[in-house]
């Protein structure tokens, strides 16, 4: 077998929350819930969070990745506020069923979209 023939090994991993972390906007609308952290597999680091809108009773969610950086905790209500509009969320990179590789063309991809420094999301 060649190493061509080989699979790539993606650079994430994902680490899917057994209890979720509400999401809000500045205003205080509800966004959604943190459904998993993407860490990179050999520093650690968490460069994403996927977050999980809409949905009833665990069908029709769709899944976003956001850059880490994004996001802040709000420690004293124990949720995350996102830094950025529910508009913009909504037009960005997501899955509903299959999540794609998370490989570094995707997190560029995604950083692209939400205007991050590469340096946030860079995976090597």
């Amino acid at each position: 077998m060649s190493t061509t023939d080989t699979p790539t090994t993606l650079a994430l991993i994902e680490a899917t929350l057994v209890s979720t972390v509400k999401v809000e906007s500045r205003d205080g609308d509800k966004i959604g819930v943190v459904h998993s952290f993407l860490a990179h597999k050999v520093s650690g680091r968490v460069t994403h969070a996927v977050l999980s809108l809409g949905g009833f009773l665990g069908m029709g969610k769709s899944f976003y990745p956001l850059p880490f950086s994004l996001l802040q905790f709000d420690s004293v209500r124990d949720l995350y506020v996102v830094t950025i509009d529910r508009r913009m969320l909504e037009g960005g990179p997501s899955w509903a069923n299959n999540a794609p590789h998370f490989d570094q063309a995707y997190a560029d991809r995604v950083a692209g979209y939400y205007g991050v420094s590469g340096e946030d999301v860079t995976l090597r």
